[in-house]
């Protein structure tokens, strides 16, 4: 699944381990809650000081999902930025979850 997933950067040197800690996350989340990751993008650039990452999911057939965040450390900014895109993929699960029609047979009658 690692292959799906992309990590670049304009004008930060990337290391190993944050390359592998991100693909980590990421397949992870993926896993968690809809299991079939299409594709994922992530983008590191300096803004002064500070560190942008950029996250974009592609996860089946649903819509991309993108989270964006700011922070003094990348690490940082990836968590930040992959906790909104987490977020967004527990709200669709749950609503494709609640979508599901409820058979009539099953229902407990009020008592």
């Amino acid at each position: 699944m690692h292959e799906a997933i992309t990590v670049g950067s304009s004008n930060v040197d990337l290391g190993d381990s944050l390359r592998e800690h991100v693909r980590e996350q990421v397949s992870s989340m993926a896993d968690k809650y809809l299991q079939h990751l299409t594709r994922a993008a992530v983008h590191f650039n300096h803004e002064g000081v500070d560190f942008r990452c950029s996250v974009n999911v592609q996860v089946g057939s649903l819509p991309l999902m993108a989270g964006e965040a700011l922070a003094k450390d990348a690490y940082q900014a990836f968590n930040q930025a992959l906790e909104k895109v987490a977020k967004q993929l527990r709200r669709t699960k749950r609503a494709v979850r609640e979508d599901k029609a409820q058979r009539i047979d099953k229902q407990v009658p009020f008592g």
